[in-house]
């Protein structure tokens, strides 16, 4: 008898997320309009002379006014599939500055990436920052129930691949020369956290947003990549 996989019990739900609203203790995520965060997400993502170097690694961007951005986001906000959300600071700004989506989205086989992540400077290595994270893998795993959550960077963006590694994805492979983005060669780096492994993770990300991680400056006193193990 020839070898197959294991029984997928029970199967997957079949669901899709939603355009719902997620709320944390340091950052909520709604689904993005127009009217509500353009304003601040052009301001906070292109206010800095070297802001340009913001979008290296994104399909577009930077824009050459608001107009333009409000353009590229108002098509944002009418896809299904990349379901891009704005992800709101609560605790300084308590606007919207950053993005974050879920795409690659096939409820049948519960699988299903988070990408088109950018933070602008108030979200930026933040506890706001990762809780987003958290709040996206929540949702898909605890809510939707999926098998498996991907994410995938530029091979050579360290940073993304460092913050793969930090929220507790594993390290699949690269496929090389695996799109053209801008006119130059991108090789993309996957990563992925399945459904067995999210419940530790679940706890590590607890553990490490517990107001007791941090001192009173706000420095966390155990690193996430220590929690989730890194890899």
């Amino acid at each position: 008898m020839l070898p197959v996989g294991a029984p997928v019990e029970p199967l997957p739900s079949g669901r899709a997320p939603g355009r719902e609203s997620m709320r944390g203790s340091y950052v909520r995520l709604e689904p993005v309009g127009v009217t509500k965060h353009a304003s601040s997400l052009y301001l906070l993502s292109h206010a800095r002379a070297n802001d340009a170097a913001f979008w290296t690694y994104l399909a577009y961007g930077p824009f050459a006014d608001q107009d333009a951005f409000e353009r590229w986001l108002a098509e944002r906000a009418a896809s299904s599939d990349p379901l891009f959300f704005a992800v709101a600071e609560e605790e300084q700004c308590g606007q919207a500055c950053g993005m974050a989506s879920y795409l690659n989205i096939v409820p049948a086989m519960g699988c299903i990436e988070i990408g088109h992540i950018w933070f602008a400077p108030p979200l930026q290595k933040s506890r706001a920052a990762t809780e987003a994270i958290f709040l996206l893998a929540r949702h898909v795993f605890d809510e939707l129930g999926y098998r498996r959550l991907e994410w995938k960077c530029d091979a050579l963006n360290a940073a993304s691949v460092r913050a793969a590694r930090r929220f507790g994805f594993t390290y699949e492979g690269t496929f090389r020369q695996h799109m053209v983005v801008k006119g130059r060669n991108r090789d993309t780096a996957w990563f992925a956290l399945l459904d067995r492994e999210w419940p530790a993770v679940r706890s590590a990300f607890e553990r490490w947003l517990a107001p007791a991680n941090f001192d009173a400056a706000g420095r966390q006193r155990t690193a996430l990549s220590a929690l989730t193990g890194a890899r």
